[in-house]
């Protein structure tokens, strides 16, 4: 095929209403040149980079109107909203994949034109790591404050399935997804760039593992141990096994007893 054909038709003039609306020229125009790319490869590292801060910034405008309807207590419209944002979240991830088809080399070639940039300094990745405070505050104040509940009550003693447990559930997936999208970043780090490297920032990467055990609401999964421990002080640490129901409650596997 001529290439520089085909370079050609990637463009757009926006001669059309579907170009204009989506503002194709500028869109397509984010990129370097073809003939400024350090490598083939660069072209897919600068997409996929710049489609996860498009969506960093669809997740951080919707968790604006979520802290918003929770504020009124519209629970339906929180609880769709969260999914939307799951669900980004959950493409942010998925698309990383597509740096694995880049070998080590090639990055290394790659990582010479961002200069001293970094993840950390994404403007979206920055934002969304703020906001967290701000929705557990406003969830504090409508759904356990102005009911007297509390995160014990909601998930155990007054446990009903009701509307504070399926909002805090959906934060809970929130967090869950955001630091699923952060581990599965530090294992694409490993496998571009290995693990004992210092960072663009001269940052050891493991350093950056630690946010990846950061918990955006705490509180929503403490409870889940303290219920584990009460619970467990009911029937004792070792229980006698159902498959064998005779065996002794200490976990000893013989019955000693002849009669």
């Amino acid at each position: 095929m001529d290439r520089e054909q085909f370079y050609a038709l990637m463009q757009s003039d926006e001669t059309l209403d579907y170009e204009a609306y989506l503002n194709c020229r500028k869109l397509l125009s984010c990129q370097k040149p073809f003939d400024e790319l350090a490598n083939r490869d660069e072209l897919q590292f600068q997409i996929v980079h710049q489609v996860e801060e498009l969506w960093m910034k669809l997740a951080a405008f919707t968790l604006l109107e979520i802290d918003e309807q929770m504020a009124q207590r519209q629970t339906f419209r929180v609880l769709t909203l969260f999914e939307r944002v799951n669900r980004v979240l959950r493409l942010m991830t998925q698309q990383l994949e597509l740096l694995e088809t880049m070998s080590p080399k090639d990055y290394q070639q790659i990582r010479l034109a961002l200069g001293n940039g970094s993840g950390q300094e994404s403007p979206g990745f920055r934002v969304l790591l703020r906001m967290p405070p701000c929705l557990w505050r406003t969830f504090r104040t409508q759904y356990l404050e102005a009911e007297g509940r509390t995160v014990e009550s909601i998930y155990d003693s007054q446990y009903a399935h009701d509307e504070p447990y399926a909002v805090a559930e959906a934060m809970v997936e929130f967090d869950e997804r955001f630091q699923k999208f952060r581990s599965d970043h530090i294992l694409l780090i490993h496998r571009s760039i290995g693990a004992g490297s210092a960072s663009l920032k001269g940052r050891p990467v493991e350093l950056l593992e630690a946010g990846a055990r950061h918990q955006f609401f705490p509180e929503l999964w403490a409870i889940r141990s303290r219920m584990t421990d009460r619970w467990g002080a009911t029937y004792g640490r070792v229980r006698a096994s159902i498959a064998r129901p005779n065996e002794a409650a200490t976990g000893c596997p013989f019955n000693h007893s002849r009669a």
